[in-house]
């Protein structure tokens, strides 16, 4: 098999994977249709909403390692194909970074609920993990970023957009740490830190508003409305 074949394919797997709706399957299980309950989003938030804290937690790993096993996966497939290119890092990188994209894009869009999936943070958390070890620790940090917001402010929403920021700066520090060169010679990681950012504050569009006007929902508090995540 080619290089080209093995990364498109890899890309397709992925896509595939990231789409598998769990928050979606658990809530049949249990008799229901989550995407006709709460704010009819599929992902951990609006899980614990409906069925409660531990069905939350379950769905978070779930979607976690839906990005963290294929991309880890995907990057020893690429690393280890004999065609690859010789001078093969910026190729190595894309294609490895293309992988987890797709996870990413397979959860928010995913083809089995006609492209109406989750808003992309835990699977983003668990690419990012599988892209080891160039982003794991940026990715750990940023998850405790996530838990910290989360304690003081009780805002999944908000936690998850301040987290999503905070990522491409830990991603450009942790390598600066290690050299500029080591920062030159992983720019694409970098744009590809931003790119995750960009895509989780997309998704948070409608809560960026409600946090605005004061109406976005709380963790044990009173506020609640049918669009939130």
């Amino acid at each position: 098999m080619s290089f080209a074949m093995l990364a498109i394919l890899l890309c397709v797997g992925c896509y595939l994977i990231g789409a598998i709706p769990f928050g979606y399957l658990i809530g049949l299980s249990r008799g229901i249709d989550i995407r006709q309950l709460g704010s009819g989003n599929t992902g951990a938030t609006n899980v614990g909403r409906v069925l409660g804290k531990r069905w939350a937690v379950g769905v978070f790993l779930l979607d976690a390692m839906k990005g963290f096993g294929p991309t880890l996966a995907a990057g020893l497939m690429i690393r280890t194909h004999p065609s690859l290119p010789d001078t093969s890092d910026l190729t190595e990188q894309l294609s490895w970074l293309g992988a987890g994209m797709c996870c990413v894009l397979g959860h928010s869009f995913p083809v089995y609920l006609k492209f109406n999936g989750g808003k992309g943070v835990a699977t983003s958390l668990g690419v990012i993990l599988g892209i080891y070890p160039y982003m794991s620790l940026a990715g750990m940090l940023a998850f405790v970023v996530w838990l910290v917001v989360l304690r003081f402010s009780r805002t999944v929403s908000l936690a998850s957009m301040v987290a999503a920021i905070s990522l491409p700066i830990f991603v450009t520090g942790c390598m600066f740490w290690r050299g500029f060169d080591v920062v030159r010679d992983n720019a694409s990681m970098i744009a590809f830190a931003i790119l995750i950012a960009g895509i989780v504050l997309y998704r948070h569009r409608g809560n960026m508003a409600r946090l605005r006007d004061g109406t976005e929902s709380r963790i044990g508090g009173h506020h609640h409305d049918t669009n939130s995540p």
